[in-house]
């Protein structure tokens, strides 16, 4: 590991990003249960978040955006800095063991 890194700003990521179903079927698997994602049709959750908007309820479109969009940012120049091509540890085995240490 280097000693002398160059100061600024990093993106701490893991190399593949982890969707929220995927998160939730780790979670489930380490509890030892069987996750249940639904999957709603589009046009319900947009008509949903319309109807919350007009009404002012907590889903509106703005926080529908928020929840369903995707937010992955690149964490090549950590990497570089750091002279790794990869992480050391993977998205899915990090979660594995955070969540095992909770049994």
């Amino acid at each position: 590991m280097k000693e002398n890194i160059e100061s600024g700003i990093y993106h701490v990521r893991d190399d593949e990003p982890l969707s929220t179903n995927d998160l939730i079927r780790l979670i489930s698997e380490s509890l030892g249960k069987k996750s249940h994602i639904w999957q709603l049709p589009k046009v319900f959750m947009n008509a949903a978040a319309v109807i919350g908007g007009t009404l002012k309820l907590p889903l509106n479109k703005e926080r529908l955006r928020k929840l369903t969009e995707n937010y992955v940012v690149s964490n090549d120049k950590i990497k570089q800095a750091l002279g790794i091509d990869k992480m050391p540890v993977s998205a899915k085995e990090g979660m594995r063991k955070t969540l095992d240490s909770f049994s």
